[in-house]
């Protein structure tokens, strides 16, 4: 009887670890720049399917673009970069990963796992370069400058004191 009741409570455990929900990562890579558009795009919809593939569902896609290494790697000195938001089981993480280093045209890799506390604060990666793009003005600034030009046309003019 004891046997069975450490059975039952393993198959249970077992059940219950299984309905997990999926994980947050983020996969950060850079693809060789020396590529065309079209190759590098070619690039990325090979790793997005290695994802969806395996049973993950893309949040969040960003393409930095190319990029200019602080020092040369694999004899490179520029980049393409992506960085992609994803959830996914944990097996997915050795596949894609598998597939970043079969991949000659992928230069570099890293994956993380993101917490509830990352995500809660976090901003997503193509909101960043959204805001990094200077045809997009931010709002904090536009109120900002607004309020300093008044303040300067009434400032008395130092010129217009000396010549009293």
């Amino acid at each position: 009887m004891l046997i069975g009741a450490n059975y039952s409570y393993i198959v249970q455990r077992e059940s219950h670890s299984m309905s997990k929900q999926p994980t947050q990562y983020e996969t950060t890579f850079v693809v060789n720049a020396a590529f065309d558009d079209n190759q590098i795009d070619a690039v990325i919809e090979k790793m997005k399917d290695v994802i969806t593939k395996n049973g993950g569902e893309i949040r969040d896609l960003a393409k930095w673009g190319r990029k200019r290494f602080a020092y040369p790697i694999k004899k490179k000195n520029n980049g393409f970069y992506v960085v992609c938001e994803f959830s996914a089981p944990g097996e997915v993480i050795a596949k894609l990963e598998r597939h970043y280093q079969l991949d000659e045209s992928i230069i570099r890799y890293l994956t993380i796992a993101l917490d509830k506390k990352a995500l809660q604060s976090r901003i997503k990666p193509s909101d960043l370069l959204k805001a990094a793009t200077p045809e997009a003005p931010l709002p904090a600034a536009a109120p900002a400058a607004a309020t300093a030009e008044p303040a300067a046309a009434s400032a008395p003019k130092p010129d217009a004191a000396v010549k009293s």
